[in-house]
């Protein structure tokens, strides 16, 4: 009885470690198989598990936006052409804008020029000098003012047209104040010192206490008055003398 069960217990023991023999090489064996299904020889036979499918993710498309400054981007020298006035003050303005013509800084516009010429000619230095003689010699007609001049005042004031072509020519009648005048043919020939050329001037109007005197290079006195009351008086300066002198008189005019 008991041979008979410890050869039952033996049988048992042998069986069960056939079992697990045979367990461990089945699960070996599918190993086997798993590892070639995940190299992907479709040859080996074996089945396959379904194959990974990889997705590439969506990309939005770039909306490009205009880059934002916290400053302005506008060109601050950029300008507009420029609106101009109609009437003959506006047709100066544009031909100056147009030719590009430059006058002085006083004016913001070139028919402003115009204008104040056209009303100092009547007044300024009237007692001292003839009218196109001022507007020569006090430097209104030097750069693009003589341009600006011709072309505005026939159309804001034309009673002066001829006074302008007169001092743009050089060839008008000068005045003289009360100075000493050096005795020369050509203006302002001695430099700095005001001239007179040679021949006979007249001062008229209202002179009290008038005196003028015609003197040598040197200074000696060639011929002089003094006039306490007087209406008009009449002097002829010759080309020999150096100097002339008025005082207290009013303005000597060439006599034709």
């Amino acid at each position: 009885m008991p041979r008979s069960s410890s050869g039952g217990i033996l049988r048992g023991m042998r069986h069960v470690r056939g079992v697990g023999a045979t367990a461990a090489g089945v699960a070996a064996v599918a190993m086997l198989i798993s590892g070639c299904a995940g190299d992907g020889d479709g040859a080996s036979g074996a089945a396959a598990g379904p194959a990974a499918v990889s997705e590439t993710p969506t990309v939005e498309p770039t909306v490009t936006k205009a880059t934002e400054f916290p400053f302005s981007t506008e060109d601050p020298y950029a300008t507009e052409e420029p609106v101009f006035a109609e009437g003959p003050e506006g047709e100066i303005d544009k031909l100056a804008h147009e030719k590009g013509w430059e006058f002085d800084g006083l004016y913001s516009r070139a028919s402003d020029f115009v204008k104040d010429i056209c009303v100092s000619l009547p007044v300024s230095a009237v007692d001292s000098s003839s009218r196109p003689q001022w507007l020569a010699e006090s430097g209104n007609l030097d750069g693009d003012g003589k341009a600006i001049l011709q072309a505005g005042i026939p159309k804001l004031c034309p009673k002066w047209t001829q006074t302008l072509k007169q001092a743009v020519s050089g060839k008008y009648d000068r005045w003289f104040g009360n100075e000493t005048f050096v005795v020369s043919s050509n203006p302002n020939a001695e430099g700095e010192d005001e001239t007179i050329p040679p021949g006979t001037y007249r001062a008229e109007g209202k002179m009290e206490n008038c005196y003028w005197e015609r003197t040598s290079e040197s200074g000696e006195i060639i011929d002089n008055n003094f006039a306490t009351s007087a209406r008009k008086i009449t002097v002829t300066i010759r080309s020999s003398d150096g100097q002339f002198t008025s005082e207290g008189c009013a303005v000597w005019k060439p006599v034709k």
